[in-house]
């Protein structure tokens, strides 16, 4: 399956839009995710189950490899949205990250170091020590609050223990004088089995959904993005009946969800591919305030799937599937996902 690519006709950070006899001007600033698809260091942590990624493990994940992937990392995110705003993402949500300390080896590489990322990050309970984490651009968005949510889960057969996942990164702050919200999550993966799983996405949805009803009971207004490898598909139950994301951006009441990405969907695109499928298991979605058409504050433009042609495997058995960085040994590849991205356009 041939994915298209996504291009958008804008001129830097301003692009020009006719309406009748009236030429209006608009900045546009793009707002990312990304799964880095195990960006580990090559050193062992005693604390986390990340003896495959050392020298010595299974992987033989080595200095050499692992900047390696550091620079494949920093081209993608470099180069998503730059085509219309000129720049890499203003703000782009990471998962699979091992620590703050490969996040700030991927802000060092080349082409990102000018870009002046910060970085918020905590270290999340997760068996095999990957985290979530936001990067943002210090000269256009500033965090003011932030806050790491705890998914607990339990063994369905003993109660007494817990299942340790990856928490749900909250993260508030000003974009350009706006305030925003970001939530950056990695629920559970399908292993067992989709259907047997499928209470532990449950749960993580019910948790994404109590942190945008808190940030709703303060403001019903709140502009907030939920992003992240959700591990179902737009169409799932954990997206649309417990966080109830909607597919049509028109008659939306206050407090509820958009989701851009339900579209794509259903015209066959995705992010990852497995057993001659597609699924789109990377999304953004956004509060009804963002998508309202009245441009005098950031609202939502366009979304879409960053699928350049070198990010998929070029060739062979799973030729267009993402590129992988592993598959029985380092492959110069990229990552098992591609990453989402969405256009917050205002009038200049």
């Amino acid at each position: 399956m041939k994915l298209p690519h996504w291009f958008f006709s804008f001129t830097l950070l301003i692009c020009a839009v006719s309406f009748g006899q009236n030429e209006k001007q608009y900045k546009v600033t793009t707002i990312a995710f990304y799964n880095v698809e195990n960006l580990f260091d090559y050193e062992d942590d005693p604390l986390i189950f990340d003896d495959d990624r050392t020298p010595e493990g299974k992987d033989h994940w080595t200095q050499e490899i692992y900047e390696a992937k550091l620079a494949n990392m920093a081209k993608v995110i470099s180069e998503i949205g730059e085509d219309v705003t000129g720049t890499s993402p203003t703000i782009i949500g990471l998962s699979e990250i091992e620590n703050r300390r490969v996040l700030e080896d991927l802000l060092n590489q080349a082409p990102l170091v000018s870009k002046d990322y910060g970085i918020v990050h905590f270290d999340s309970p997760d068996r095999r020590g990957i985290d979530v984490a936001l990067l943002y651009q210090k000269k256009l968005f500033t965090p003011t609050n932030y806050k790491a949510y705890e998914l607990l889960l339990y063994d369905d057969e003993d109660r007494s223990k817990r299942i340790y996942t990856r928490d749900q990164l909250l993260v508030s702050g000003m974009l350009d004088g706006e305030k925003i919200h970001v939530i950056v999550n990695h629920w559970p993966s399908r292993s067992g089995g989709e259907a047997r799983s499928r209470p532990k996405r449950i749960k993580a949805a019910e948790l994404n959904r109590h942190i945008m009803d808190s940030l709703f009971s303060e403001d019903p207004y709140a502009k907030i993005i939920t992003m992240g490898d959700l591990n179902d598909d737009p169409t799932n139950q954990s997206v649309k009946d417990i966080l109830k994301a909607k597919s049509e951006r028109e008659d939306m009441k206050l407090k509820e969800l958009y989701n851009p990405m339900e579209d794509m969907f259903k015209k066959g695109l995705g992010t990852l591919a497995y057993r001659d499928g597609w699924n789109l298991f990377d999304q953004i979605i956004i509060s009804t305030e963002l998508t309202k058409k009245e441009y005098s504050s950031y609202r939502f433009y366009k979304a879409g799937i960053f699928n350049k042609n070198y990010l998929a495997t070029p060739r062979g058995q799973y030729k267009g599937y993402p590129f992988r960085s592993f598959v029985n040994g380092y492959t110069g590849g990229y990552s098992d996902h591609f990453p989402v991205f969405i256009y917050l356009i205002k009038e200049k």
